[in-house]
């Protein structure tokens, strides 16, 4: 969980295959069998089903034509590359795994509601794996600060575990309270979340993402993120995101890579399509250029529709944060008085 970024139930009753990268899957194989020899078919299965049993690489053996479990015929140490939400460069991680074969007793299969077909007990790995290469110490005062939020398919927040807690300064009473988790996050930022946002609820995952969270102090906090979709009864019931703090220079380095591919930046508000410069909570004082006293039903109007403003869209969200975390304050010099 902390290397990968998998919580225990996203990979308990999942083929372990599906995390393994493509290119290591035949490697792994080939140390889950007892001699290091697995059968290979000759041609890949065609039909869904024979896929899915060719990719468990369910081999059952004779317990005697098997070495004894202490033999170290059945140790194993070897190099596996797994797939790694946390990474940002290429999705993968490699692990040094180290264990034995052991025998896996008790894995009896029922027939029928009577009978229950006996097995032999089969082989299954036990290993311990660590990433191949230490983390640096940055990354693991980063690392240990991974916390897990949960929210409303909205993105409305629900509940934050006790690191989130720490990282962001909230309670879980001040996070449901404000409403959409959108108002906690950068105007600059919110465009890019609502875009994988919309990824996940169509594919379930939404990827890594990098953006700004607003802590209880006003000061804005990179983090690196994925969220999930969590089904109950084959439908989707809530979201769980998992974050990782990043330092503010490679939080900066994500929002440089992004804006090169936007033909307008939301950074500073600066339109460079148009070479204009646009307040960014401005939207209202563009209009006081009309004579103070002048009292149209357009403008009635229009004060209508603002409070009529949906506060869980994206512009509500928007309009809802305080104006001055946008503001850089400089800092206040110390005042030195001449006189003693």
């Amino acid at each position: 969980q902390d290397f990968l970024g998998f919580h225990q139930t996203d990979v308990m009753h999942q083929s372990v295959f599906e995390l393994i990268h493509t290119e290591d899957q035949q490697e792994f194989k080939r140390n889950l069998h007892w001699a290091l020899n697995p059968p290979l078919s000759l041609e890949p299965p065609t039909d869904p089903a024979a896929e899915e049993s060719a990719s468990s690489c369910l081999v059952s053996y004779n317990p005697d034509q098997l070495p004894p479990e202490n033999s170290s015929f059945l140790e194993r140490a070897f190099v596996c590359r797994f797939r790694c939400l946390l990474d940002n460069s290429s999705g993968f991680l490699p692990l040094s795994i180290q264990g034995r074969l052991k025998f896996l007793h008790g894995q009896n299969r029922q027939q029928s509601d009577d009978d229950v077909l006996v097995s032999p007990p089969q082989l299954a790995l036990f290993a311990v794996a660590m990433p191949l290469q230490p983390p640096a110490i940055l990354e693991i005062r980063t690392k240990n600060m991974i916390f897990r939020t949960k929210h409303k398919l909205d993105f409305t927040p629900m509940a934050c575990d006790a690191k989130g807690k720490i990282v962001l300064g909230y309670t879980e009473a001040e996070l449901r309270v404000r409403g959409t988790g959108y108002q906690f996050i950068h105007a600059a930022d919110m465009l890019h979340c609502a875009e994988n946002h919309v990824r996940m609820i169509k594919t379930g995952e939404s990827g890594l993402t990098v953006f700004r969270l607003l802590t209880k102090e006003n000061r804005w906090k990179w983090v690196q993120a994925n969220a999930r979709l969590v089904y109950k009864n084959g439908k989707p019931d809530y979201i769980i995101a998992t974050q990782r703090p990043l330092a503010e220079e490679e939080g900066g380095e994500h929002l440089r890579k992004r804006s090169m591919h936007l033909p307008f930046t939301f950074t500073t508000g600066e339109a460079l399509l148009y070479q204009t410069g646009y307040p960014l909570h401005g939207f209202p004082d563009s209009f006081q250029g009309k004579a103070k006293g002048s009292k149209s039903k357009k403008g009635k109007a229009d004060r209508s529709s603002a409070d009529e403003l949906n506060p869980s869209s994206l512009l509500g969200a928007l309009m809802s944060q305080d104006e001055s975390v946008y503001v850089c304050h400089p800092d206040v010099e110390p005042k030195i008085s001449l006189h003693s």
